[in-house]
């Protein structure tokens, strides 16, 4: 083949300035660099059902506690503490709230309290005082732990590639970093020097933090200095931990990947990225790190799938990124519980040792728990408007209080127990005659002939329980003896 000068002189800067490009490249770059090859296997993976992780309330619960905590926080910056419902009424979308803002109140009667208001008896809310006690304990840990919240929010912006987020991203990952919700509406009070304000373009604000190489150390190098086998360097391979769910079976070519993904350099997230090739399974490491790092940064070490959506250019991470959840199945499990796609990571969950316990995590659980105890008033309220049902009393005997004071007419529970009346072929009954309020009237215990002076259908199996809607019946003389227990564990002695 023959060349003419000009071609030749074209071909001599080619080589040449290819040649010194790879010298560079020599000098300045890591060895993986140039050695960096895409060996994944593409097999689709059958996702996996885990009743474990489905069934961690912290995480599965997290949509109804913010809107929750929004609400309360309506409440405690209201200046007489209560709101009246038409104050939040049309704000649902705002709050989070996943249906009406009443009803979604009423829900949780053990942290709303309604009442009727001064004007037109309208719905009024107030909080209980267990959530006014949570209330102030979640503001004491904002209060004493802001160095290590405000920390985490350095973190989540020191991986960003150009070390800074536009305010309203890191608004939507608030909530995640246990950050309270108000907490950008004074920036300057909230946040501490190393912080600064920053023009994004488009009329968008950022804030950016001086970078600091003390905290740059991910979770995976910090537990591998604990374990005494980190290898410092540009090239130093650090395996995941992985958790196989049960019954999960990688098949053997994605296995045999898997093993060989583990033996490559692992690319801090802290770390500068934009030398490695997209294409590469180090890319993909450094992809797989980076969400391991941000999840790790979060409350409850989890997030729903598309909140993460928003921080992708920022962190430099490919289109697809989120396959990567899917590719490895023995760090991260998608849970499809609640009608969303909700991303957790496992290790959180398994070794307690190898996550920090974020500060505002137990009071979240404490929220929960009390939460939870609605169901029990609502199931009281429940029986109580079916106990109303059976008769119209309030008409002939007045008010409810009035009515409950001529009238023995509530709940009664009935305990049988052979062998408290040494006879274990026998039942014995026991029972409580509570008012609406629960408090009880009057009990009694004693053979199973007494139930027929109650007029109730009694099961006669030993050790079981029953409940009798309405009793009208003279209330027995003292002294009315020790009872079994009270259907809550707990000894009544009358």
């Amino acid at each position: 083949m023959f060349f003419n000068r000009t071609h030749l002189m074209k071909l001599k800067k080619l080589l040449f300035s290819s040649q010194r490009s790879l010298l560079l490249l020599n000098q300045e770059q890591p060895t993986y660099n140039y050695t960096q090859k895409c060996n994944y296997v593409d097999v689709k993976m059958k996702w996996k059902k885990d009743a474990f992780y489905d069934s961690i309330e912290i995480i599965h619960k997290s949509p109804e506690l913010k809107a929750l905590i929004s609400l309360k926080n309506c409440i405690v910056n209201a200046s007489d503490d209560c709101i009246p419902i038409d104050a939040v009424s049309k704000r649902g979308r705002e709050l989070g709230v996943p249906m009406k803002v009443a009803r979604f109140m009423r829900q949780y009667p053990s942290v709303f309290e309604e009442f009727a208001g001064p004007k037109y008896n309208l719905p009024w809310f107030r909080l209980t005082q267990e959530a006014i006690n949570l209330d102030k304990e979640e503001r004491g840990v904002y209060s004493d732990q802001n160095f290590e919240l405000i920390l985490r929010l350095k973190k989540l912006i020191l991986m960003t590639k150009q070390k800074k987020l536009p305010l309203r991203i890191i608004e939507g990952m608030l909530w995640y970093l246990g950050l309270p919700e108000d907490f950008l509406q004074n920036p300057g009070a909230n946040l501490d020097k190393s912080f600064k304000l920053v023009e994004m373009g488009d009329g968008l604000q950022g804030l950016t933090v001086n970078p600091d190489r003390s905290i740059m150390l991910s979770v995976m190098q910090k537990n591998a200095l604990k374990r005494g086998n980190y290898i410092e360097g540009p090239s130093a391979p650090l395996a995941f931990p992985l958790f196989p769910s049960k019954g999960l079976r990688l098949k053997r070519k994605i296995s045999n990947w898997l093993d060989e993904f583990q033996k490559l350099p692992y690319v801090s997230p802290y770390e500068d990225s934009s030398h490695l090739n997209p294409c590469s399974d180090v890319s993909e490491k450094r992809v797989v790190g980076v969400l391991h790092e941000l999840l790790s940064l979060f409350v409850d070490q989890s997030a729903e799938r598309k909140k993460l959506l928003c921080l992708r250019t920022h962190l430099g991470l490919p289109q697809k990124f989120y396959k990567a959840f899917d590719r490895h199945p023995h760090m991260f499990y998608l849970s499809l519980k609640s009608k969303t796609c909700t991303v957790i990571l496992k290790e959180a969950y398994n070794d307690d040792s190898a996550m920090e316990t974020h500060p505002i995590l137990e009071v979240r659980k404490k929220y929960i728990k009390l939460m939870n105890e609605s169901k029990i008033i609502l199931k009281d309220r429940r029986q109580k408007k079916r106990f109303d049902g059976l008769g119209d009393y309030n008409s002939e005997v007045g008010t409810d209080s009035e009515a409950e004071d001529r009238c023995a007419v509530g709940e009664i529970t009935l305990y049988f127990d052979g062998s408290a009346f040494g006879n274990p072929g026998a039942a014995g009954i026991g029972g409580i005659f509570r008012r609406r309020d629960g408090t009880v009237i009057w009990a009694f215990s004693g053979p199973i002939g007494i139930a027929s002076s109650t007029k109730a259908e009694i099961m006669t199996a030993p050790k079981k329980c029953c409940r009798i809607s309405v009793l009208q019946t003279p209330i027995l003389n003292p002294p009315y003896p020790t009872l079994f227990c009270d259907g809550r564990g707990d000894n009544l002695v009358l």
